[in-house]
């Protein structure tokens, strides 16, 4: 198993950071973290490289990958940017937002699964910001975790899901967010919100007036987290609506992950005290509840405001809408 180096989150050590890009220059895997979750980073430009991504994960080739920079003038390297999306980044970013834009031909298919489309993004974390503004490249990155499985939100998390399938992590500490960005294509009339995540809707109307939903497939394609099951522990995951289903029987006893006490028999519990804190959380307490465990896990819906948007959205992918 891959031992992660540790860094000061505020003042990562340079050495970490030279040592990282320079494996990402001879075409080597990248463990670090972001405000959402840990990546499994890649040079961006490199196709083999990028294809050593889906071979450490297991991904399904068809699944775009996101290019990380350090800057916006960066994003007009590898994308075409008009300017609706120059004010979008000049006022929502560094943060938890993927932008897809039309894609240049210098990035290669495997990042953007043959589409003409590419997700773009820079992040807020200063491990991240470091590492990006001292590649000479954008770095592709997915969750640092096998594919489909709930991402991971510290290194440790990344070392044992990859072992030595990555060169180099680097540990920055536990992530603030804890889900993924949120994805927003603005390439046509009306921007469309590919994927929720951790910028929230209200955020987007706020500085846009109008999005839409996706209208069919070939939308969702363009954005990763969209058309296959993920996050997903590896017992059965259930959704308890406490308003609806009152005292339901999940066929005996359980584990359960929410924010109100269960009125339903439990082995163990994980309570949280915001919806923030269970979407910062909720990866790490499904694979917490999964261990040395064969029954079901029970997790709270939550409302939809806010980061609960997105919670939603992860909690129906992993327990497959059970």
């Amino acid at each position: 198993m891959r031992v992660p180096i540790k860094v000061d989150r505020w003042n990562p050590d340079r050495e970490v950071i030279d040592r990282a890009v320079s494996i990402l220059k001879a075409g080597g895997l990248v463990g670090f973290p972001t405000e959402t979750v840990y990546g499994l980073g890649a040079d961006g430009l490199d196709g083999k490289a990028v294809s050593g991504i889906f071979e450490a994960k297991g991904r399904p080739s068809d699944n775009p990958l996101i290019l990380h920079v350090g800057d916006p003038e960066s994003v007009r390297k590898v994308a075409e940017v008009d300017d609706r999306a120059d004010m979008i980044m000049k006022n929502l970013w560094p943060g938890p937002l993927t932008l897809v834009l039309p894609a240049l031909p210098i990035v290669p298919p495997e990042v953007t699964a043959g589409l003409d489309t590419v997700g773009v993004r820079m992040p807020s974390h200063p491990v991240a910001l470091a590492l990006l503004q001292a590649c000479p490249f954008p770095i592709a990155a997915p969750s640092a975790n096998t594919s489909g499985r709930p991402s991971p939100t510290d290194a440790e998390t990344v070392a044992r899901d990859l072992e030595d399938r990555v060169d180099l992590i680097i540990d920055g500490g536990s992530t603030d967010v804890g889900l993924e960005s949120t994805v927003l294509d603005v390439t046509g009339e009306v921007p469309v919100l590919l994927r929720p995540g951790g910028l929230s809707v209200e955020a987007l109307v706020d500085l846009l007036g109008e999005i839409a939903l996706p209208v069919g497939d070939l939308e969702l394609k363009r954005s990763p987290g969209t058309r296959y099951r993920h996050y997903a522990p590896s017992v059965p995951l259930f959704l308890w609506v406490p308003e609806e289903n009152g005292r339901p029987d999940f066929g005996g006893i359980c584990r359960y992950i929410g924010m109100v006490e269960p009125v339903f028999p439990v082995d163990k519990s994980i309570i949280f005290d915001s919806v923030e804190s269970y979407g910062r959380g909720l990866f790490s307490a499904l694979r917490e509840l999964e261990r040395e465990w064969d029954g079901p896990i029970v997790a709270q819906w939550p409302d939809s405001d806010g980061i609960g948007l997105a919670l939603r959205d992860r909690l129906r992918r992993a327990s497959g809408d059970r």
